[in-house]
């Protein structure tokens, strides 16, 4: 009879071991009792009542990526592509994510290819190669407003790879190595005139420099030779000066010696001689010489006469 009451309270045991649920960090659980949503255990100790209680759903509550295969997607110029994209999102609320909508990463999916659809097909395909990100935020605003009753939050949307059609493909490489090659023809022109520009500004400074050194070179022969004159014209007026102050000297000597009237007559006659050396014909003789010269020359005529 004691071996009824330890079976049962074994079985109690294990049924209260078996309804106490931990759930770890980042983790929520869905709490349905008796069908009907009940409530959602965030992180902790918890403990279901057996029969009515159970777990519905864990939520992981971690970010999350999507990667989903290439969509075909045509542009507005009718050329198909291929773009697959990469959704990250995270669960804000497990209640609507467990019971608004039955498989949210195949909607997600769904709803991320339509989108794509719509929006490439407003766009050339030029336009579409280079708005990437102008098309992941058009995607990722439609797509979080479109999962938020599904307690879904999309966090980015990443466009993986865009697939143009081979022929197309081709023809892009082909005008890119042309673009290439009329952009390296480009800068050559532009190099070869900026070397052809700095030559001759190099020609014309050599040509500024070298008219400035004949000028320098010039004003500094001016201004020797303007040096040299007035050396010349101070050493000439010097020389004047002393012999105007030799001359005053002597004249002031002489009148100092109260000179007689023979030195004086003949201070004359000196004069006359340097006189009579010139071209001049004609000959004016002061008066006060004239009896002198008479005298001379009849001393020379009597000179002349005894000779003869």
């Amino acid at each position: 009879m004691w071996l009824i009451p330890v079976i049962l309270v074994i079985f109690a045991v294990v049924v209260v071991i078996l309804n106490i649920k931990v759930v770890p960090q980042s983790k929520a659980y869905v709490i349905e009792r008796l069908g009907a949503y009940h409530c959602t255990w965030d992180t902790g100790l918890h403990f279901l009542i057996p029969v009515f209680d159970k777990v519905s759903k864990q939520v992981s509550l971690k970010e999350q990526v999507a990667d989903f295969p290439p969509q075909p997607v045509i542009t507005k110029d009718n050329v198909t592509m291929q773009i697959d994209t990469v959704v990250f999102f995270q669960i804000t609320d497990p209640k609507l994510f467990a019971y608004g909508v039955e498989n949210p990463i195949a909607a997600i999916e769904n709803l991320t290819a339509t989108t794509l659809r719509n929006i490439i097909g407003d766009l050339e395909l030029d336009h579409t190669l280079t708005s990437r990100d102008t098309i992941n935020a058009k995607i990722r605003s439609i797509l979080d407003e479109a999962t938020d009753p599904w307690g879904i939050k999309i966090n980015r949307v990443e466009l993986k790879n865009i697939k143009p059609p081979a022929e197309i493909q081709d023809a892009m490489e082909k005008q890119m190595k042309a673009e290439r090659q009329r952009r390296e023809a480009i800068l050559r022109a532009e190099g070869e005139k900026s070397s052809n520009i700095l030559v001759a500004q190099g020609k014309k400074e050599s040509q500024i420099l070298a008219a400035e050194a004949e000028k320098q070179a010039a004003i500094l022969h001016a201004e020797a030779e303007k040096e040299a004159r007035i050396r010349r014209a101070e050493g000439e007026a010097e020389a004047i000066l002393k012999i105007n102050q030799a001359q005053a000297e002597s004249i002031r000597m002489i009148n100092e010696a109260a000179p007689s009237n023979e030195y004086l007559t003949l201070k004359k006659l000196e004069s006359f001689e340097k006189v009579s050396d010139g071209q001049a014909t004609k000959v004016i003789i002061p008066s006060d010489l004239q009896g002198v010269v008479g005298l001379v020359n009849t001393i020379a005529e009597s000179a002349k006469t005894e000779n003869k």
